[in-house]
């Protein structure tokens, strides 16, 4: 393996940290969204809300960890992708910051008229994020991102039948994600109706899942070949990975049973990211620029390598203390008041 490789493998891990992380969390403003009027879906908004607020802020550093290493590691590369597809990522970083807003100051309204329009602001934009961004990484996988500033197209590269189903799958495994977690949240918290209520939900958005990925095979064959021929001959084993870990929690939920759900939900989405990064390889624009030929000088790969090992052994044992306070419900919010 060579230095380049080593740091996009770094860069996948990210990748797949901020795709299961911060997909739980945009799964959860989906499940708000269609939570239902101020007072029947006052108690799972509760749960979400009580889920979300200690730890929403703290999964966006994986997207910035990934917008670091691909800018200082892989120049070349950041600039076609960010050039070509600056619509879908802007979109993307602007539902971000809306969705912040939205989650943020919904608890400081004072009339039930302010509240909804700043949840729905909030579920609105956890919806449109994971999409926008699963359009301009359907844009990337179908070959549409050509080497250059702004070398391709700003519309066909994200408007596209393989970015409209990447962006569907993507919000589809968000909600899959954020249905498992609260399951478990909801059991923390000994609401045996909330644990129902999501473990429908979980079920159901397992077999959307399943099912947008199955049609996203197909279309992959018809729109983007040479990610198809990847999966094909090498990506199969993490997809077919994906499938029985998918399966297993689904069957763990039906049993009603909790224990390594949250795990196999989490090896099922991170086993997508990694076939997609088998399939790719070595490419990391597809037929045009290798990892190789995009990587820059030696020295800079190198010190990149120190910053990330010292960014982990700082940041690393941070979030797993945040995580396990909340799970131990050292970190609850206040709840969610509804003004009338």
């Amino acid at each position: 393996m060579t230095l380049a490789d080593l740091v996009a493998v770094v860069l996948l891990l990210a990748v797949t940290a901020y795709a299961v992380l911060g997909g739980a969390d945009f799964g959860a403003g989906f499940w708000d969204l269609l939570a239902g009027g101020s007072r029947a879906g006052a108690a799972p908004r509760e749960l979400i809300n009580r889920a979300v607020a200690p730890v929403w802020e703290v999964n966006h550093v994986w997207l910035i960890f990934c917008i670091v290493v691909l800018w200082t590691a892989f120049p070349p590369a950041f600039g076609s992708i960010m050039t070509t597809l600056s619509i879908p990522i802007g979109l993307a970083l602007l539902g971000i910051v809306l969705r912040g807003s939205g989650f943020a100051f919904r608890h400081e309204a004072e009339r039930l008229s302010g509240q909804r329009a700043l949840g729905a602001v909030f579920a609105i934009s956890s919806v449109l994020t994971p999409f926008f961004f699963g359009a301009a990484i359907g844009g990337l996988i179908s070959g549409r991102v050509p080497i250059g500033n702004a070398a391709g197209n700003p519309i066909s590269s994200w408007v596209n039948p393989t970015s409209l189903i990447v962006g569907l799958l993507a919000v589809a495994v968000s909600a899959y994600l954020a249905a498992v977690f609260l399951v478990t949240d909801a059991h923390r918290v000994s609401d045996d109706d909330m644990e129902r209520y999501f473990r429908y939900r979980a079920i159901a958005a397992a077999v959307c899942a399943g099912a947008v990925a199955a049609a996203g095979v197909l279309v992959l064959r018809a729109d983007a070949p040479f990610m198809f021929e990847g999966l094909a001959q090498r990506g199969w084993v993490l997809m077919l990975l994906s499938a029985v870990c998918g399966v297993a929690a689904l069957r763990l939920l039906r049993r009603n049973a909790r224990r390594a759900t949250r795990l196999l939900a989490a090896l099922a989405v991170a086993s997508i990211v990694w076939g997609w990064g088998v399939a790719q390889y070595p490419y990391l624009l597809p037929e045009s620029l290798t990892i190789s030929a995009a990587a820059g000088a030696p020295a800079t790969l190198g010190w990149l390598v120190v910053v990330v090992v010292g960014a982990v052994l700082l940041v690393v044992p941070s979030l797993i203390l945040v995580f396990r306070l909340d799970q131990q419900s050292r970190l609850e919010a206040n709840a969610l008041e509804i003004h009338t």
